[in-house]
């Protein structure tokens, strides 16, 4: 036992109050341990808050329900054709193994329950062991009064996740909305009454009593912490690890100006997230240019647990991948507006400084972020790119950083956004002049996707030829619902940046979740999850919730080892006594 003397002690430290931190507190509890939550925002949830909530759960029980199938041994075929050598394959075998258990027992434990979504196709489905649905897991929805006060120190979701900037919508709402789907406009009336009658809620706050995505989960572990007595301390920022004996035994910390030692007697869990607002690193480790301005995480992750732990010699990697998407800047937001879904419908096209397309508009966003640094370092003028369209896409479809023209027009746009936030004119030649953008190879590209609109075949680059590019289409549009042809004025463009969620390179951990030194050895006393880890994935992507999934997957590992352990050395002490 350590010799250092603490104001506070636990069994295990938490830092980082996201969903993979509060589901390992809650697992250590529940398995005997005493655990505390720190968070140096004075907000909980993370960046998990602002999160779609999804979690990719391969094999999960509820696929057999929604009339899918599934097995251990596609999903690890699947990783280990994508992922490659990049992981040892003990901890994808860890997470597989695990992951439909942490579900299992979070939701009999916790009552925190997650349903599939069976249409979410994986991001590589055609790949071997892919799958076109089930996978993808969200939240439960979560009534918001059973949190009482505590709602109100909630990290509030970005209005861009809500329908009219208000109303939640979760996976499958937002994927019949956006993509125009049979009965739309009722679910959208259905979702506008049941918000505005409730009258007595709407007094108290402007959000919105049903919690889904990113708040249904930490709504829901956050309820689960105060069920079970788990305490979580808020402006308790982690300044350094405590060793003593080559062992991790508690944390420094400033909570409200004060500084306090925290100990750790089994454990310390770094669950903080990545470094996505601390230039210095991105500078360090990322693909340039980079900027923080053009993150959609929130400005809350420095990557203080990852220095933390190389402080005491653990080992990194992956340091220079992301989970990465294109974003836009909307004046007034704190952060980029990461297009996920604006880039698959039909009547859009991407294209660089020479006019030229790059990359299928609706792949994966990770792979699409990916091609714009590899297209700017062949000298084409890829960072921004942008994204160009017609007036019957902006009239039908949403565009980051505003609704469809039919729900908001341009002339309830801020009259100081056009020609700098975006972009518009009657014919292509003069958008290109006012983007900077070479005049012949955009309408080149132009008359080249409305071929392809026509024929329903990109023989460039493959839009709409995979289940997860047609995933958010206009299933009305034929006979390719991800080509519309781009003809009617005016036109529009807006830049797009190479951003990210957040970013994935971190501590090197075993299966265990353990955190290691360069040379393999173990710091004992010390775990990492989340972004705070090297992820799990690789440098890939397999489908929606692959960050989440594996934050509260290896969380759940990590607090059953703490544990086993402890137990394991309850004879010894016994036996030294």
């Amino acid at each position: 036992m350590s010799n250092t003397s603490f104001d506070q002690q636990f069994d295990v430290v938490v830092v980082g109050s996201g969903g993979g931190g509060m589901t390992a507190a809650l697992c250590a509890q529940s398995l005997g341990l005493s655990a505390v939550v720190i968070e140096k925002s004075d907000k909980y949830g993370g960046t998990s808050a602002v999160s779609g909530g999804g979690i990719w759960i391969p094999n999960n029980d509820d696929i057999a329900r929604t009339g899918g199938s599934d097995s251990y041994e596609e999903a690890l075929t699947y990783l280990k054709t994508i992922v490659g050598n990049e992981v040892p394959q003990e901890r994808i075998e860890a997470y597989l193994k695990n992951a439909p258990e942490m579900v299992r027992y979070m939701a009999k434990t916790f009552g925190v329950k997650y349903r599939n979504v069976p249409k979410y196709p994986d991001y590589y489905s055609n790949r071997p062991g892919g799958k076109d649905g089930w996978r993808s897991m969200e939240p439960v929805d979560f009534d918001a009064s059973l949190l009482g006060p505590e709602f109100d120190r909630q990290r509030e979701s970005f209005k861009g996740t809500l329908l009219m900037g208000r109303i939640a919508m979760n996976q499958v709402e937002a994927h019949k909305l956006f993509s125009r789907g049979p009965g739309w406009i009722l679910l959208t009336l259905k979702m506008l009454l049941k918000y505005w009658l409730d009258i007595g809620w709407r007094r108290k706050t402007h959000r919105d009593r049903r919690q889904v995505l990113g708040q249904g989960m930490v709504s829901t572990l956050r309820y689960a912490m105060l069920q079970k007595n788990v305490p979580l301390v808020l402006e308790c920022g982690m300044e350094s690890l405590i060793e003593e004996n080559g062992r991790v035994v508690g944390v420094n910390v400033v909570h409200r100006g004060r500084k306090l030692r925290y100990g750790a007697r089994r454990g310390v869990i770094l669950a903080c997230g990545g470094f996505e607002s601390n230039q210095a690193m991105r500078e360090k480790y990322l693909s340039q240019p980079t900027k923080v301005e053009w993150t959609a995480a929130p400005p809350i992750n420095q990557g203080d647990g990852i220095r933390a732990g190389q402080s005491l010699g653990a080992a990194t990697k992956l340091m220079d991948k992301v989970w990465g998407s294109p974003t836009v800047r909307k004046p007034g937001a704190d952060q980029q507006i990461t297009l996920f879904i604006e880039r698959g419908m039909p009547g859009c096209v991407a294209v660089n400084a020479k006019g030229k397309r790059f990359a299928n508009e609706a792949a994966a966003y990770p792979d699409f972020r990916d091609a714009m640094y590899a297209d700017n370092a062949k000298g084409n003028g890829c960072v921004p790119a942008w994204l160009v369209f017609d007036a019957t896409f902006r009239y039908k479809y949403p565009m980051g950083i505003f609704l469809p023209g039919q729900i908001e027009p341009d002339a309830r746009l801020p009259a100081d956004w056009l020609d700098k936030v975006y972009y518009r004119a009657d014919s292509i030649d003069v958008l290109a002049g006012k983007i900077g953008v070479d005049k012949a190879g955009l309408a080149e590209t132009v008359a080249k996707m409305n071929e392809y609109a026509k024929s329903g075949v990109d023989p460039e680059f493959g839009k709409g030829s995979i289940p997860i590019d047609r995933y958010y289409s206009d299933p009305s549009v034929k006979p390719n619902t991800c080509l519309g042809p781009i003809v009617k004025a005016p036109f529009y463009a807006v830049p797009m940046y190479p951003g990210e969620i957040g970013t994935k390179g971190g501590l090197d951990v075993d299966p265990k979740a353990r955190v290691l030194r360069e040379d393999g050895s173990v710091i004992a006393g010390l775990y990492a999850i989340g972004n705070t880890s090297a992820a799990v994935m690789g440098s890939t992507y397999p489908g929606a919730g692959s960050t989440l999934g594996p934050a509260m997957t290896f969380g759940y590992i990590a607090a059953r080892d703490i544990a086993e352990s402890a137990k394991a050395e309850q004879p010894r002490i016994a036996a030294a006594a």
